[in-house]
């Protein structure tokens, strides 16, 4: 995917409150299907919903710290650059995340 650095958007894709603590939500932008973390410090990471590996549905992985396993073979992936810390090497797509504390909207900026 290619991104414009000269014009970004942020794109509303949640409210805080849909997506638990230590849990996951998959939103799709512009057919990039993408998985919304919500860590347990409160902040929201975002990335694309796909393991380099096989492909697996990250969201469906368990957050652990800062990172994420995927469900098929277990990498560990972290959540704020996408790389993949094991057992191989690999890289996620991510995207920069916003959160309005004051009504609880979760932004994408593309």
């Amino acid at each position: 995917m290619e991104i414009n650095t000269t014009t970004t958007s942020r794109i509303r894709v949640a409210n805080l409150s849909d997506i638990d603590l230590q849990g996951a939500r998959t939103v799709r932008i512009r057919n990039i299907e993408v998985a919304l973390f919500r860590l347990s410090d409160g902040s929201v990471r975002a990335l694309e919903n796909r393991c380099p590996h096989k492909g697996g549905r990250l969201s469906e992985g368990m957050i652990c710290g800062s990172a994420v396993h995927c469900p098929l073979h277990d990498w560990k992936i972290d959540l704020s650059s996408g790389q993949v810390q094991e057992p191989d090497t690999g890289c996620v797509t991510t995207f920069p995340t916003e959160i309005d504390r004051e009504s609880g909207a979760v932004y994408i900026v593309i």
